[in-house]
């Protein structure tokens, strides 16, 4: 599977886990090392960076900013292998 699939697969189980929120998907030329999606559910958010493995290299300012945006609310590195446990634990911030 390719890292746009599973970034898809992501979208679509947050949008039917959180009806009525909003997933954007980041430009990634506008700030190298944004995440690349934001989630908005009512006045609360989440940023998730999509990698197809947990030994997927992590990109300069990755880190940066998902610690940056951790801070601030909630922030993840997500993967197939911890994909479940970050989706409940976004699910149950926002």
């Amino acid at each position: 599977m390719k890292e746009s699939e599973f970034q898809k697969k992501i979208i679509d189980e947050i949008k039917e886990r959180m009806p009525g929120c909003m997933v954007i998907k980041q430009d990634p030329n506008y700030i190298q090392g944004i995440p690349d999606l934001l989630i908005l559910n009512g006045d609360k958010w989440a940023a998730l960076e999509v990698k197809i493995s947990k030994k997927a290299n992590i990109q300069p300012n990755q880190e940066y900013y998902v610690d940056k945006m951790n801070k601030m609310s909630h922030a993840y590195f997500i993967n197939p292998d911890n994909k479940e446990e970050i989706l409940n634990e976004i699910q149950q911030a926002l």
